[in-house]
């Protein structure tokens, strides 16, 4: 399969592997995955305490019988103030076992589906002189984006800076490339290292190779 460039000149296409930007979309799998995904970062924490473990209650607030009020064996009942709660929360582990075959499936599932939609735009670069935001304004501009996520080979401080303030424009490495970034945005930008490293991690390749082709590596030019 082939990607073409879009701020290269002159016109440039990049050989990328089927098996990662070819696959069919599966929608039970990606939906699987997210929701694992996003139910792995929550805390779980949350804790109240019962009955038994409020502090205090340990006398009988009034006699059982003759004072004409409801019966009570304790100040920290549950339909007390202060009491305990009934049904009290406890610290529980919300993941979800997804493996490793599963999670790489679902990410090739998702990154087929954008090449699909016309929704991941590569190109060969994305560099900055300086990092200033209205510099980048005028890169996306170039591409016709005003919200990406953008995908680099590595961490890039200037870029990094340059995207802080600008809404719904997010610059991620490729090594932090999560199921819920690529969900959320609507347009991927992605550099052709960034590519090289996305495709070897999907398809489980080191990242000088090419996986699942046989031709010749590198940036074709018509």
């Amino acid at each position: 399969m082939k990607l073409k460039l879009k701020n290269a000149a002159p016109a440039s296409e990049i050989q990328v592997s089927d098996a990662a930007f070819g696959r069919d979309y599966n929608e039970t799998l990606v939906h699987q995955v997210v929701t694992a995904y996003m139910a792995a970062g929550r805390a779980g924490t949350k804790a109240q305490k019962t009955r038994a473990e409020v502090r205090g209650g340990g006398k009988k607030p009034w006699s059982q019988k003759g004072t004409g009020q409801a019966r009570a064996g304790s100040i920290r009942s549950p339909i007390w103030v202060g009491g305990g709660r009934a049904f009290a929360a406890r610290p529980r582990d919300f993941s979800q076992k997804v493996n490793r075959k599963m999670y790489r499936a679902a990410m090739q599932s998702m990154v087929s589906e954008l090449v699909r939609q016309d929704r991941l735009v590569a190109i060969e670069s994305l560099e900055l002189n300086a990092p200033k935001t209205k510099l980048l304004i005028a890169k996306l501009k170039e591409l016709g984006l005003t919200r990406a996520l953008i995908l680099v080979e590595a961490y890039e401080e200037k870029l990094f800076l340059a995207a802080r303030n600008i809404p719904y424009v997010v610059v991620m490495a490729v090594a932090s490339l999560d199921p819920v970034s690529l969900v959320k945005h609507d347009k991927v930008v992605a550099t052709v290292g960034a590519l090289r490293l996305l495709e070897a991690r999907l398809v489980g390749a080191q990242p000088g190779a090419q996986p699942g082709t046989q031709e010749k590596e590198g940036v074709t030019h018509e």
